[in-house]
């Protein structure tokens, strides 16, 4: 598989905390409530020391602007799966600090903008969410598929909030009606 980055990233600045390349296809995408209402570069410089023992693919700041913390080509250390990690392309977005973790507007375009463009650069056409931990990891993905996964079926978490569990299947749809080119259904990108 040839891994590539998205070109909707504002700034870069790179974890030392992955594994190295991954070892299975890229097929899922797992949004995360970065607890802090934060920009790009202050989520990427969460995850700069290699104390933080963590990191992403992505982190959106609250603006909506992208930083690029891990490769993509590399496994992130973001769900507390190591499988889940090595399939999945994970992704901070800045949200409220306390309970639901609610994203910000511009926060939530981009996480649309930035799935639909990971899809369309791993050739898929649409974006899956069965609300279902058993199910989503019985789950083998059609060549056309990318499923979302969820932090909290992995640890004690509550990741990604309320406020975007509760969104998960919006977003599936929004993201796969783009994919489709159906612009109907108002999705920004």
């Amino acid at each position: 598989m040839k891994y590539t980055n998205s070109n909707l990233v504002s700034c870069t600045i790179l974890s030392p905390n992955h594994s190295g390349q991954r070892i299975c296809q890229i097929d899922r995408i797992t949004p995360h409530c970065a607890v802090c209402q934060a920009t790009a570069e202050q989520i990427g410089a969460i995850f700069a020391p290699s104390s933080r023992e963590a990191s992403c693919n992505y982190g959106i700041g609250y603006d909506g602007r992208i930083a690029l913390i891990v490769e993509e080509k590399n496994r992130s250390w973001c769900t507390s799966s190591w499988e889940n990690d090595h399939r999945a392309i994970t992704i901070e977005v800045a949200s409220d600090n306390t309970a639901p973790y609610a994203f910000p507007d511009e926060a939530y375009a981009a996480l649309i903008s930035l799935c639909v463009d990971i899809c369309r650069r791993y050739g898929k056409k649409k974006l899956l969410w069965f609300a279902d931990k058993e199910r989503t990891l019985a789950y083998t993905p059609a060549q056309s598929e990318m499923v979302l996964s969820v932090h909290r079926w992995f640890a004690n978490k509550s990741c990604p909030g309320e406020w975007m569990y509760a969104r998960m299947g919006e977003l599936a749809s929004k993201v796969t009606a783009a994919l489709s080119g159906n612009r109907s259904d108002q999705t920004p990108l």
